[in-house]
């Protein structure tokens, strides 16, 4: 933008001072010449009332010389002698004398200016008045020289101001763009200056009011979620009863775990929307930077969990688990609540008995997890991949929790079809010890 405003200033400058300078320079050297010829015509006039009293040569050069232009006035005489040396052409003077008229002549050396005088017996002598070519531009170098060093301080004076007034208006400019990119980076707590132009102030206030906005509404909504999950301990104190009612069995251990596990998680879930909003993202990186898992051990372990429920369901599943150590960079809670959303779809969207096959495969820098099934498929798998879009008749966050999750860990997440003939979800992460945090602890 400072470029743009000062090549528009440069270009709206110059074109004034050229629109001024050029008619302006014209005119001082018609001044200079016309100065210059008007002092010759008033020497020739001088010069007239001489002749007419007298020609004799003594008498007229003395006359000359008092004019003190011997060199640039000369007479001629009505004998056809000539009282210093001629400049005009010959034509031009023998035309003066025999019309009787003043004239005047551009020559290769300067300018020449004929005044006849007619004298008593119809005699005619002829007064020469010689210009040289520099006394008719005396001075116009200088002029210009003038005019052109106050039309270069103009251009530069200002051009200098645009950019000045560029610079401010830039100064302002990406001082929002920082704070716009600050606040979409997670820090809440960015607010700009107003400055620069009307415009762009009102626009830093109208970025600090909306982050202002935005603070409050997250923090609403983190209130809400804080008390949602507190609510849900109602529920899992009835759980815990009920599991307390069915004595020892292996169902009620079974429920009493699954009880213990979704405490946990809400536990998780009211400490997180209880932190901070400023601290809350850099918390959560340093957490998961600090946490290296292994997908492997894992994936297992939540198998044996989901093997019961599979067993009941009469679910024959297959899995393939790499024996060699697959560390990713990431919270072992969030990698388990990966694999239970990725299992748990297919228990939820797919009839009992329906295969599913779960396995875990290492390359040279990611891990694949990949769960496949036997059911009906995705028929949009983009749609499934949006929060909050279900194709299944469910809440559509569980895919939306592994999406964000191998993006935490520098991974993606696809859906195509699998060979059994259903869904294949996979989900790849960066191994830590590719280069990602934690590589020395394996």
């Amino acid at each position: 933008m400072r470029r743009a405003l000062a090549g528009i200033a440069l270009a709206v400058t110059s074109m004034v001072a050229l629109s001024f300078l050029i008619p302006l320079a014209l005119l001082v050297r018609e001044q200079a010449r016309d100065r210059a010829t008007t002092a010759a015509e008033q020497r020739a006039s001088a010069l007239s009332p001489v002749l007419a009293l007298t020609t004799r040569r003594a008498d007229v050069q003395q006359a000359v010389a008092e004019l003190g232009s011997s060199d640039q006035l000369v007479v001629r005489l009505p004998d056809g002698s000539f009282v210093g040396t001629p400049h005009a052409p010959r034509d031009a003077l023998e035309r003066a004398v025999r019309r009787r008229e003043t004239l005047t002549v551009d020559t290769a050396g300067g300018w020449v200016y004929l005044q006849p005088v007619v004298l008593q017996g119809d005699r005619v002598a002829v007064v020469e008045a010689f210009v040289p070519a520099a006394d008719l531009t005396r001075g116009v170098a200088a002029s210009w020289g003038v005019m052109a060093l106050l039309a270069l301080g103009l251009v530069g004076g200002s051009v200098l101001v645009a950019d000045r007034l560029g610079a401010r208006v830039v100064r302002s400019s990406r001082s929002l763009k920082r704070a716009s990119l600050a606040l979409g980076s997670g820090d809440l707590d960015v607010r700009v200056q107003p400055d620069g132009p009307p415009e762009l102030q009102e626009a830093g206030a109208a970025f600090n009011t909306m982050a202002d906005r935005v603070l409050d509404l997250l923090a609403v909504e983190r209130e809400l979620v804080a008390d949602l999950s507190h609510r849900l301990r109602t529920p899992l104190t009835a759980l815990y009863l009920e599991a307390d009612r069915m004595g020892s069995t292996p169902s009620a251990r079974r429920v009493a775990e699954a009880a213990g596990q979704l405490e946990s998680e809400l536990d998780s879930i009211i400490a997180a929307a209880r932190t901070p909003l400023a601290s809350a993202r850099p918390a959560r990186a340093a957490a998961g930077a600090a946490k290296v898992c292994d997908v492997a051990e894992v994936v297992a372990m939540r198998l044996d969990f989901w093997s019961v429920l599979a067993a009941k369901q009469g679910r024959p599943y297959e899995r393939s688990l790499t024996p060699r150590l697959v560390p990713v960079a990431f919270p072992e809670d969030d990698l388990a609540a990966v694999v239970d959303a990725l299992i748990g779809n297919v228990f939820r969207h797919t009839p009992e008995g329906t295969a599913f096959a779960v396995r875990v495969e290492r390359a040279d820098r990611h891990v694949f997890l990949t769960v496949d099934d036997a059911g009906p498929g995705v028929a949009d798998p983009a749609a499934a991949l949006t929060r909050g879009v279900s194709v299944g008749g469910s809440t559509g966050l569980g895919l939306d929790i592994v999406a964000r999750a191998s993006r935490e860990a520098d991974g993606e997440l696809t859906i195509t079809r699998a060979p059994l003939g259903g869904a294949r979800v996979r989900v790849s992460f960066v191994l830590a010890d590719a280069g990602g945090a934690g590589g020395g602890v394996w």
